[in-house]
């Protein structure tokens, strides 16, 4: 697997042989409250994230109120909301008069700040702010939005969720052509935070990325619930995770009840460098800690009778037994010996050794 465009943000690399990148989504978690934000910006710092991201959109530059009204048939998350989806984005607008509270305290708790931007005031606002950017998946056909994203020639991470490959394609070819720093991220678009999602994260969308994007870096947005989607990315080569975060579950509010927590935050970090350990680095070899192991549990030639110097060694003459000191001859060396001259008298159950014979 080959990724290897690295790129920089805040001075950290993130690529190939780095260690996972993870953005804390924070999203509508603050619930309107500027104070809740710094607090959760912090929380999530704690936990391990290396950088907090929030969703800068204007109700009436994302959604139709109209579109909406008019759907007969809603059966995705939002149909369960109390209120409707125009009212409810406009509720949770991250409003831009925060920006400078939320960098500055950013660098405080000294993790990175970002932005999902949703309409070119806010790509125009935040510039100046951001090492990065975050394009959300329901953005993936705007193609002269991700254009103009690009031409800010800072790295992109963009996720595909609810897009085919064509879409796929279209979008990274768009970028590209303006900045080859990015991140193709996968995605599943279900927000309902069921088990039943693990059926539809379809992982090896990873391999398929890879085999067909090699030089981009890859990663993975998800809303799965517990750490195994994040785990199986990590070892299909995602360097970057996204998560949504907020300090409370049982809050209400559209993105609580998916997201992680602090505790749960810090389990996904933790597992996942663990993980990042046990990967390696994918060369085979006695590793440093069982070279003993590799002279206990190995088998080595040994006599099974005392012989005098001058013999004449034949297969009846040799077990193989443990352990095996280093520099003896193991049972796939016994066609190199068979018809050596010992130089010494040996006794029964000694190893042979490669300088035992004439």
């Amino acid at each position: 697997m080959s990724m290897e465009k690295n790129f920089q943000i805040g001075g950290r690399e993130i690529g190939k042989n780095q260690p996972t990148w993870f953005i804390a989504d924070i999203a509508s978690s603050h619930d309107g409250e500027l104070d809740r934000a710094v607090e959760l910006i912090h929380l999530a710092a704690q936990a391990g994230a290396d950088c907090a991201k929030f969703q800068h959109f204007l109700a009436k530059d994302i959604v139709s109120d109209v579109g909406f009204s008019q759907l007969t048939e809603q059966s995705s998350h939002q149909s369960s909301w109390k209120e409707s989806v125009f009212e409810v984005f406009q509720k949770y607008e991250t409003p831009r008069d925060w920006t400078e509270v939320l960098v500055q305290t950013c660098r405080d708790a000294g993790i990175e700040y970002m932005t999902t931007p949703y309409d070119l005031a806010a790509l125009d606002i935040m510039d100046k702010y951001v090492g990065a950017y975050k394009i959300g998946s329901g953005d993936i056909g705007w193609v002269s939005f991700l254009q103009a994203i690009a031409k800010r020639k800072k790295p992109i991470f963009l996720a595909t969720g609810a897009a085919n490959i064509t879409d796929v394609k279209r979008s990274v070819s768009a970028i590209l052509e303006y900045n080859d720093d990015l991140c193709l991220m996968q995605c599943n678009t279900n927000y309902t935070g069921e088990v039943s999602n693990f059926s539809y994260i379809n992982l090896n969308v990873l391999r398929t990325y890879s085999a067909m994007f090699p030089d981009l870096v890859l990663g993975l947005s998800d809303h799965t619930p517990g750490h195994a989607t994040v785990l199986g990315a990590i070892t299909l080569g995602a360097r970057v995770v996204e998560k949504h975060f907020t300090d409370d579950n049982s809050r209400a509010g559209p993105d609580h009840g998916f997201s992680m927590n602090p505790k749960s935050w810090r389990e996904m970090v933790d597992r996942s460098r663990e993980l990042e350990l046990a990967l390696g680095d994918g060369i085979k070899r006695v590793e440093a800690n069982e070279t003993e192991a590799a002279i206990v549990q190995r088998r080595c030639l040994r006599l099974k009778s005392d012989l005098e110097a001058g013999h004449v060694l034949q297969e009846s003459d040799l077990e193989a037994l443990r352990p095996k000191p280093v520099g003896s001859v193991e049972p796939w060396q016994m066609n190199m010996v068979i018809g050596k001259v010992l130089a010494k008298p040996m006794r029964q159950g000694e190893a042979l050794l490669l300088k035992d014979f004439l």
